[in-house]
């Protein structure tokens, strides 16, 4: 009976609720984007710590950071290719730059890098979660799982570690996490069911830790669409179909987060068109669902043929 009662009175107090607080919501965020765009945080001498930094946005945002004056950690597997990102990143105006080769699927690594920063600078500022990879293939084709559970030890288990360890030092400055997610976590596309499901958890993790770590941090959810990376000139992304999607470039979406981490906004979906999928997967998941498996399956040259996955390192669908 109270369930019965439940399900008449709440959607109808929602919607009440939702007509007189949806418009004074939206008008005092624009206003707060408004004075936070006139007046942005400061980020000369903040020390941002960067996983996944030796490509694709993990790169890019080392680089705008620097502009911007801040002390990096870079963390990566890729010594060499990380380097480089330093180089750049101290010739962009960064004051100082260390480079922390590692494996963040690795609880200890995690551990030793964040040590290693705390020693190295005193302190911490910003997490940058970035660093993902994906591995490509229908469900019902797989036959070794072990690749896959690499996947969710980099994206999810690997984003947990590092804020783990992280947090006790981010809780002193009133720091901020940047969790790079993906639209795949709700936008999900097939061929992708095992990087579909680390984003999904990573997202509900973060959004879960928000709640608990409230007003000691910050954190900033990041959802974007496709970006030009290495991983979109995969040919086996080529023959799904996912090539004719529009995509950013590195560039752009991290300046854009940037920006947003400015502001002090908590979610930033990068290209904003892709907030209106959103809707439709709310309001019309059946339509969205059949557009994917049009789109994504029935096109496909190679639909019906076995082929295996591969896996790509330090860089994900989206970043």
């Amino acid at each position: 009976m109270i369930h019965i009662i439940l399900n008449i009175i709440v959607p109808v107090f929602s919607i009440i609720f939702f007509i007189f607080w949806v418009p004074g919501f939206w008008l005092s965020n624009v206003m707060r984007r408004c004075y936070k765009s006139v007046y942005p945080e400061e980020l000369s001498g903040k020390v941002i710590l960067i996983t996944g930094a030796s490509s694709g946005i993990g790169e890019h945002l080392a680089i705008e950071f620097a502009k911007e004056g801040a002390y990096l950690a870079l963390v990566a597997r890729r010594e060499k290719q990380l380097r480089l990102v330093a180089q750049n990143a101290k010739a962009m105006g960064s004051p100082d730059v260390i480079v922390l080769p590692a494996d963040i699927s690795k609880i200890d690594d995690c551990k030793t890098f964040v040590y290693r920063t705390i020693k190295h600078f005193g302190k911490l500022d910003y997490l940058v979660n970035n660093a993902g990879v994906s591995s490509l293939g229908f469900f019902e084709e797989q036959s070794c799982f072990h690749n896959h559970a690499s996947v969710l030890d980099i994206n999810f288990w690997g984003s947990v570690y590092t804020t783990h360890f992280a947090l006790p030092y981010l809780k002193r400055n009133k720091g901020k996490i940047i969790a790079i997610c993906s639209t795949a976590s709700w936008f999900v596309g097939p061929r992708l069911c095992f990087y579909n499901a680390s984003k999904a958890a990573m997202l509900s993790f973060f959004e879960t830790l928000r709640i608990e770590v409230d007003s000691d941090i910050d954190i900033i959810v990041v959802t974007p669409g496709m970006v030009k990376t290495n991983l979109t000139l995969d040919t086996k992304l080529e023959k799904g179909n996912a090539l004719w999607i529009p995509a950013l470039s590195s560039s752009t979406c991290a300046k854009d987060i940037v920006n947003c981490a400015k502001r002090g906004d908590n979610y930033l979906t990068n290209p904003f068109w892709m907030k209106t999928v959103f809707l439709w997967k709310m309001l019309c998941p059946t339509v969205l669902n059949a557009t994917m498996k049009l789109v994504f399956i029935s096109r496909a040259p190679d639909s019906s043929s076995k082929k295996s996955n591969t896996l790509q390192p330090d860089f994900n669908l989206t970043s």
